[in-house]
């Protein structure tokens, strides 16, 4: 599918009702597991969209951008949550999308720049889903082999105390020159929106837990997902114009909507895919038109080849795990 040749649908809304933004939350007793880390994935993607925005909005003097569309579905998207899923329930559905998130994107990737960073991170966050479990099973006797359907494994990864390190050594090469192919482009974006959701997650729930063993375990996991987004973040090209940014970021999410939509297996959440999708489809119309009417550039100028690369598949990459366990669990 390329979403550049895809004619919007003329009844899509962008900015909906009151009601339309409360859906029926999926049911944690039932839910797939990798129903719960699309949502927070999906979640993570949009709070992305919506500060960029308000830092783009910022710094011009048009106003002809999708902040208030953008943070509809994003609050949408919180709400499929449920209620009666605990913090540390939900921080065990982020850890284990960083998991599966980072090694199936290491293993698409064409940059060796980029497929270094993600292997490298994938082995902290693959303690960091150690570290959360072990202190779920001590405080409750929940156990999160459970919550993640044994797709993933949980043992110990790269021990924590190796993951601090001085900021000279979280920043990489950015992609520059060159249009990168898009699925380099797509990965190096998806995964600085999820590092950063998980970051920010963290750093808010140290403050407001209850138990000091907990704050304290957040709020040092919480950091070294800083170095993570500081890390990812630096992969992306600073030489991009804003309007050029606002494509991408449109082009992404289609991407990933996209991807929900066609790897789904809960049919109400599935129709919450399909609806943003055609949302989505709509603001890369207007980051399209926006890049033409201001800079005069094509969207081929940004994104030579729009035709999107296979979808994003959230499974169980317990292999790949092992092997870069074993192959580079040492470095630091």
């Amino acid at each position: 599918m390329n979403p550049f040749t895809v004619k919007p649908e003329k009844s899509t809304q962008l900015f909906v009702d009151w009601e339309k933004l409360w859906v029926k939350p999926y049911d944690k007793h039932t839910v797939d597991p990798y129903t719960r880390t699309r949502v927070i994935l999906m979640t993570g993607t949009e709070f992305e969209n919506v500060w960029f925005g308000h830092q783009f909005s910022r710094s011009c003097p048009d106003n002809e951008l999708l902040r208030r569309s953008e943070q509809q579905q994003q609050k949408l998207l919180t709400h499929l949550k449920p209620s009666d899923e605990t913090a540390m329930e939900h921080t065990i559905g982020y850890e284990q999308l960083a998991v599966d998130l980072t090694a199936h994107l290491a293993q698409r990737v064409d940059s060796l720049d980029i497929k270094g960073a993600l292997d490298f991170a994938l082995l902290e966050d693959f303690d960091h889903l150690y570290r959360y479990a072990d202190y779920l099973d001590a405080t409750s006797g929940e156990k999160a082999e459970d919550l993640v359907g044994r797709y993933t494994e949980i043992m110990p990864g790269r021990p924590t105390i190796a993951h601090h390190r001085h900021p000279y050594d979280s920043i990489r090469n950015p992609m520059t020159g060159d249009a990168p192919v898009t699925i380099d482009l797509l990965a190096a974006n998806v995964i600085t929106a999820a590092e950063q959701q998980t970051m920010n997650y963290y750093m808010n729930t140290a403050a407001l837990w209850p138990e000091e063993t907990g704050r304290r375990l957040y709020q040092e996991i919480g950091m070294v997902e800083e170095q993570h987004v500081t890390q990812y973040g630096s992969l992306l090209n600073p030489g991009m114009t804003w309007l050029e940014n606002l494509l991408v970021h449109q082009y992404v999410e289609c991407w990933l909507y996209w991807s929900c939509a066609k790897t789904e297996t809960d049919g109400g959440i599935r129709k919450v895919w399909d609806c943003l999708l055609e949302q989505e489809l709509l603001h890369l119309d207007l980051a399209r038109r926006l890049l033409q009417d201001y800079e005069g550039k094509e969207w081929q100028q940004v994104i030579p080849e729009g035709e999107f690369p296979a979808p994003l598949r959230l499974e169980s990459n317990i292999d790949y795990v092992r092997r870069i366990l074993g192959g580079t669990v040492t470095q630091t």
